[in-house]
């Protein structure tokens, strides 16, 4: 949307810019970039209730604002360690539970140390869901399942991402995150 970023925002911003779209990491986000429908949220709650707080405006939001197709929940205070956002994550998905939003809305996550489930935390392919501050990206279910039709192999975008990654190696990621936190500053 069109208002000023935050500083954490504005490194989520151009991580988005550069790794997701630049690198089609999520082949749906470049129409949203361009027609300019993500909302960015800096958080700078660092416990579990007031993120959840902010977590429901952010989701009343989008729900009640056509203009918005999907939310960045950055994080910019807290949540720096791993297992703690996972517990978060948790914590957000079972709220889109209780208030019946399951099949509206979806959750992905992002956090600066990613790692996927058996695999090693510098395993290259972990960068696919490593962004420069904490991230819960609320996206519309509805949204998704229309483009999801439309494109040729979605179950292949996980194993592609993860191709791609090795490509480009752990360096360029380090170097792409760097300049994320660059860009916050400017």
């Amino acid at each position: 949307m069109n208002k000023p970023l935050t500083p954490a925002c504005a490194a989520v911003h151009f991580w988005v810019a550069e790794v997701v779209v630049g690198h089609n990491f999520c082949p749906f986000a470049r129409r949203e970039v361009e027609r300019e429908t993500l909302a960015y949220h800096d958080c700078r709650a660092s416990s579990i209730a007031e993120t959840l707080e902010l977590f429901a405006d952010a989701v009343q939001q989008l729900l009640q604002d056509d203009r918005v197709e999907t939310s960045l929940l950055v994080l910019s205070q807290g949540f720096t360690d791993f297992n703690d956002y996972l517990e978060l994550l948790d914590y957000a998905q079972l709220w889109l539970q209780q208030e019946d939003l399951e099949g509206t809305l979806q959750l992905a996550s992002f956090h600066p140390h990613y790692q996927f489930a058996g695999t090693a935390a510098d395993d290259v392919t972990n960068y696919t869901n490593r962004a420069p501050y904490p991230v819960l990206h609320i996206l519309r279910e509805a949204s998704l399942e229309r483009v999801l039709k439309r494109y040729p192999t979605p179950e292949r975008i996980p194993e592609d991402n993860c191709a791609r990654a090795e490509e480009l190696g752990s360096a360029y990621f380090e170097q792409v995150l760097a300049q994320a936190r660059t860009a916050q500053s400017k």
